[in-house]
């Protein structure tokens, strides 16, 4: 028994302390705040999108410009409200600690306000539909043209015969000559022509069910409501059979839905948006989304800055991988809550997503405050640094620093320095008092002067002053930095338009597409601890790159092979496979590419480097959306959208080959992992945003 006792007794260290760990429990409860966070936000990533264009119609441009927004103001507002609660010492600071208030009044302040999101709209939303319905309603009238003649056909078979309203429209997409209203080389390579595309109509009264999702299991046919059991008689009052109406309707659903889609999201904002009415409801919109954005921006620094305030430095990567898993969780409540309403859409759908999104802050915000007791917990984290003799301040700069602020420097009320550079006592004004003073006095007076008789370098002569590795390294930092850049621009641009892309562009129902990005995101997911350790057998370098060539031919197969069909299942399964293939390089670049920033700076720098890092990641998300949606509303169409990312990821690749620092230590061939590097591999791993 004692030799049992022995072996399970925890190991004490020189002093007889035990090891330092993490609390972990604590870190859960701290990580509340990051899940209301993530809960946010993955629900606005997907829904908003479709919120835009349900009730406005916009162009893909204006579109990304509005989702841009957010990390625009991110990244001055981030900074600003970090520093905010770092300085906090008020009364509710010195009650609830500096980043409780900010959590708490930021989180209730974007309950409040995000439920008018949708609320907003809802006129809005109403007066699109109605106009769509009553334009679908109209495709069996006969078209005029501006001057109330007839429009017939002018050739083919149909030549001489008056056009519909929907025949006319359809002629209109098929010679626009853009390809979001009609890819006529891809119809072409199909056999469509054009007087068979200006043809199709669809009989909506003609409907199937399958078992599983309406994708998989047998089919049953059903029309006007009422089951057929014959699909080769004919419908009362009609020409065709079912089976020849089945046919219509396939065609139309895979040649030409999708363009209709894009065609009258076209109308709703010619006609409803641009109107005094749509106008006004925009207008309101904005207002609203931009308070909601800024209340969400009030608390995101100081819920993140709360984790390393109540754990000591050593443990602050461990508990940085907890906050993650805890936002992880966020997320997933946000997918479960907008993929079962996003099922059986309607105009109060998004009012649903929203209320229940908020509903779920409120309980997560409860949940932190009942939990979190952050000046007890501080208290703690200081008790502990002061037992393990942890310093928690910042080195002292280094020669090629600026000089030293004075309000961080001792006391020196009894110095003065005079234009020569000359430390002097104030009180008496000769050189014995010097004696009198303190070391640390001594020394800052000393840096005072030999700083203010230095003078400033030009941009030129500093970097002259460097050495060829200080150079070598700042060459790769920026080269890693703008990698970074190019691969948001690229990765970005297809996730904050996926909602949109897979629901018109595929013709997709947005709870299918809810699933294939949570699919497909959840089961590349399972890279991050294999990811950890490839980069310890092969290099951080040579493994985002890797990373970033998996999105390079995800995007070019989705691209090449993924089009709206008939049968819904087959561009669903194709574009979840392949977009699959581009969720474990976004696992692979993200693993690394941050790592690759901190390794090139020091101990004094890191917070620095880690701030140009979310510069670089912020202003790309910032400006892709927009630009993403410029090439969107191109004459290329929606699926270039894979063409621009792709390029814009190669000339990530590009940048990356020729940065020579920044990796990781190689493990040798032949040696196997110690149980300390795979502990450290996991929580890198874990770590990743």
């Amino acid at each position: 028994m004692r030799k049992k006792a022995a072996e399970t007794a925890p190991l004490l260290d020189e002093q007889g302390r035990k090891p330092l760990k993490l609390d972990y429990p604590q870190t859960f409860k701290v990580g509340f705040a990051f899940a209301i966070i993530m809960l946010f936000w993955t629900a606005y990533d997907f829904v908003v999108p479709l919120l835009l264009e349900h009730a406005y119609g916009l162009p893909n441009s204006l579109r990304g410009l509005i989702m841009g927004l957010d990390n625009l103001l991110s990244l001055f507002m981030l900074p600003l409200f970090g520093k905010l609660s770092d300085n906090a010492h008020g009364k509710l600071a010195k009650k609830f600690g500096r980043r409780t208030p900010f959590i708490l009044i930021g989180t209730l302040a974007s309950i409040v306000l995000m439920i008018f999101v949708p609320v907003s709209t809802l006129k809005q939303q109403k007066t699109a539909d109605d106009f769509i319905k009553k334009y679908e309603s109209s495709w069996t009238q006969i078209a005029l043209d501006k001057n109330g003649a007839l429009l017939t056909f002018t050739e083919g078979e149909h030549a001489g015969e008056s056009m519909t309203i929907l025949e006319r429209d359809l002629k209109a997409m098929y010679e626009s000559g853009k390809k979001d209203f009609c890819d006529v080389p891809y119809l072409q390579s199909h056999g469509i022509t054009k007087d068979y595309f200006i043809s199709l109509k669809l009989d909506s009264k003609l409907t199937s069910k399958k078992a599983v999702l309406n994708m998989i299991g047998k089919t049953t046919y059903y029309y006007d409501g009422v089951e057929i059991t014959d699909m080769d008689a004919k419908p009362a009052g009609s020409a065709k059979t079912y089976n020849e109406i089945l046919k219509t309707n396939e065609d139309y659903n895979k040649y030409v839905a999708s363009y209709m889609n894009n065609w009258e999201s076209d109308l709703i904002y010619k006609n409803v948006t641009q109107t005094k009415a749509g106008g006004a409801s925009i207008g309101v919109y904005m207002v609203i989304l931009l308070l909601v954005l800024v209340a969400m921006a009030t608390f995101r620094s100081p819920a993140v800055a709360l984790m390393p305030d109540v754990t000591p430095k050593p443990l602050r990567s461990q508990g940085n991988a907890i906050i993650n898993l805890c936002g992880g969780v966020g997320g997933a409540i946000a997918f479960l809550i907008y993929t079962i309403a996003l099922f059986k859409p309607g105009i109060n759908t998004y009012v649903i997503i929203f209320s229940c999104v908020a509903a779920g802050m409120l309980l997560l915000l409860a949940g932190f405050l009942a939990l979190v007791k952050e000046r007890k917990m501080v208290q703690k984290c200081e008790e502990i640094c002061k037992e393990y003799g942890i310093d928690d301040e910042e080195e002292q700069n280094d020669e090629n620093s600026e000089a030293p602020l004075v309000e961080d420097a001792p006391q020196i009320d009894a110095v003065m320095v005079d234009t020569s550079g000359n430390f002097v006592a104030d009180m008496a004004q000769t050189p014995d008092n010097a004696e009198e003073l303190s070391p640390d006095t001594l020394e800052f007076a000393k840096e005072v002067a030999h700083n203010a008789k230095t003078p400033r370098k030009s941009p030129k002569e500093w970097w002259a002053a460097k050495s060829q590795t200080e150079r070598s390294k700042l060459v790769s930092f920026w080269l890693i930095l703008a990698s970074i850049f190019m691969w948001f621009m690229g990765y970005n641009a297809i996730s904050s338009n996926l909602s949109v892309y897979t629901t018109k562009t595929l013709n997709l129902s947005a709870g299918v597409a809810s699933i294939i990005s949570g699919v497909s995101m959840g089961i590349s997911a399972i890279a991050f601890i294999p990811v950890g350790y490839m980069a310890a057998k092969i290099g951080r370098r040579k493994s985002i790159i890797i990373g970033f060539a998996l999105a390079v031919v995800s995007f070019v197969l989705i691209f090449a092979f993924v089009n709206p069909n008939n049968n819904a299942m087959i561009p669903a399964v194709l574009f979840a496979l392949f977009y699959l293939i581009a969720g474990f390089g976004l696992i692979i670049a993200n693993v690394n590419t941050f790592p690759m920033v901190t390794e090139l700076s020091t101990s004094q720098t890191v917070g620095q480097y880690t701030g140009y890092y979310y510069m670089a990641t912020m202003s790309a998300q910032a400006i892709t959306p927009f630009i993403a949606g410029l090439v969107m509303d191109s004459k290329g169409g929606s699926k270039y959208l894979f063409v621009y990312s792709a390029v814009c990821v190669a000339v990530a690749i590009v940048l990356m080959i020729f940065v020579k620092h920044g990796d990781s230590m190689i493990i040798g061939k032949g040696r196997k992992l110690t149980k300390e590097e795979k502990k450290q591999i996991r929580l890198d791993a874990l770590d990743a945003d």
